[in-house]
């Protein structure tokens, strides 16, 4: 018989070690690979924005901005200062890149960042929230130890570098943030219009006289092995980074699926920074590797690792809540008892990317009881990039809802209704109401954790590629008709 009675000590002892072991030096080359490609993408992200003057779209020309629960406090600077404020995060992104003044550089970069993706919820992409959360990770984290400006100036003012390594710990966060939001990614397409092959047959569809081979995006069973396959990456994949043995195999074929995302869609630095950040998996010193593979050199040698001495008590637990909450934010939306691809309960901070194709047209009706009715086009008072994303998500409707009645009180109305007409479609369904029209949107709440009535249910559960295909062949046989 086997015997067990050591067990529970063994199990004590492994997870004593976890402590020790993420507290061993490692090189600190992959960290630095981390942070110039972020810096640099940043560099270039910040270009883009200039470029197509979107900071002036984005902050500058809405009159109402949509805000996050608890900081409707921020708000936009004037002209030219938020200019300024984007043109200093680009030139603390650059200097994060080289690695120069590099504590003082990374956290007003992430303060800055952190204000603008604060600035207006209609702009909340999953890309600008996995950024965010890796330039709170690298404030903490000692990127800097290698491959840095900072890193040679003291080299020459100690007459000698200092050993460019790290605790195992600022490697394996990186590593455990990444794990989390690759797995996710596929588990919430595990949904029953994703699994039938919708959006993805929509926007594929779309582009077929567009991209190379796009003749085969008629096919459902070319859109089905997309949508499947998708899923199959990620939740499969991600764990085999893990294992060395296929660790370079799946990092090439996550490197071609981000290669057309990049082709097929308009994601911007996303599918580069998945790249760069997938990097973190190799060996911490997987770079002087390459670079003697290349250039025919040996490689630098580095110190041994020091004796472990475990991370501080502090240091842990905070790492452990770190991951604990980026578990918990992607799982929260099973705790509401509703549609999450319908409503949006829980659709923000859970990796829920490019997994929904929405669209919805509506009115607003500003009332004063028992007097007079004004009809309001959302964009008489938003842009119409602000209004697209409004019509689809309660939290916005209600927030753009109580901004007509302070309007209109402001105005001399007093207590008026304000009451919405919106029909949305989700993933190419028939356009269905989404809200009750008769509810007064300026009285009722919104329940930030729980359903709301006047958000009524969706009537389709199911639609797919086929589906829309049918519904695509009816409507052109009733235009010929």
């Amino acid at each position: 018989m086997e015997n067990t009675a050591n067990a529970p000590v063994s199990a004590r002892v492994r997870i004593g070690a976890i402590p020790a072991a993420l507290a061993r030096s490692v090189p600190a080359h992959s960290l630095a690979v981390f942070r110039i490609a972020l810096g640099a993408l940043l560099v270039i992200d910040c270009w883009r924005f200039i470029r197509h003057d979107r900071i002036w779209r984005y902050f500058v020309q809405p009159d109402f901005h949509f805000t996050y629960p608890g900081f409707g406090w921020v708000a936009p600077l004037p002209e030219p200062w938020i200019h300024l404020a984007w043109l200093a995060m680009g030139a603390f992104a650059a200097l994060v890149m080289l690695g120069l003044f590099y504590r003082v550089s990374i956290v007003a970069l992430t303060g800055l960042f952190g204000y603008f993706f604060l600035l207006d919820r209609a702009e909340y992409l999953n890309h600008f929230y996995l950024v965010l959360l890796f330039l709170l990770l690298l404030c903490v984290l000692p990127a800097h130890r290698a491959w840095s400006l900072d890193a040679w100036r003291a080299g020459m003012r100690n007459g000698a570098p200092e050993p460019p390594t790290v605790p195992y710990a600022a490697v394996f966060v990186l590593r455990a943030q990444m794990e989390i939001m690759l797995v996710f990614a596929g588990l919430v397409k595990i949904t029953p219009d994703w699994l039938a092959g919708e959006p993805l047959g929509l926007w594929l569809r779309a582009q077929v006289d567009d991209v190379p081979l796009g003749w085969l995006f008629q096919y459902d069973a070319v859109i089905l092995a997309g949508t499947w396959g998708t899923i199959a990456l990620h939740v499969v994949g991600a764990p085999l980074l893990l294992w060395r043995r296929t660790r370079l195999a799946t990092f090439l074929v996550y490197c071609l699926f981000h290669s057309l995302n990049a082709l097929f869609f308009n994601i911007g630095i996303f599918p580069w920074l998945t790249i760069a950040a997938t990097t973190i998996f190799f060996a911490p010193d997987w770079p002087v590797r390459l670079l003697s593979r290349l250039t025919g050199r040996v490689r630098e040698a580095l110190p041994g690792p020091a004796a472990p001495s475990a991370l501080p008590t502090g240091v842990m637990a905070a790492l452990a809540l770190w991951i604990a909450v980026q578990l918990f934010l992607p799982l929260r939306a099973g705790l509401f008892p509703t549609e999450v691809r319908w409503t949006g309960d829980g659709h923000e901070l859970s990796w829920r990317m490019r997994i929904y194709d929405r669209a919805a047209e509506g009115r607003f009706y500003v009332s004063v009881p028992g007097g007079e009715t004004w009809e309001v086009d959302p964009e008489d008072f938003l842009t119409r990039r602000q209004t697209g994303k409004m019509l689809v998500r309660p939290d916005m409707i209600h927030q753009f809802a109580g901004h007509l009645d302070r309007l209109w009180r402001e105005a001399g109305h007093g207590d008026v209704v304000v009451r919405a007409d919106i029909r949305k479609s989700l993933n190419g369904r028939p356009p269905q109401p989404f809200v009750d029209p008769a509810a007064d949107l300026s009285a009722v709440p919104y329940d930030h954790f729980g359903p709301d009535a006047w958000v009524l249910p969706l009537d389709l559960p199911r639609w797919g590629a086929r589906d829309n295909r049918q519904a695509l062949a009816a409507a052109q046989g009733s235009d010929e008709g």
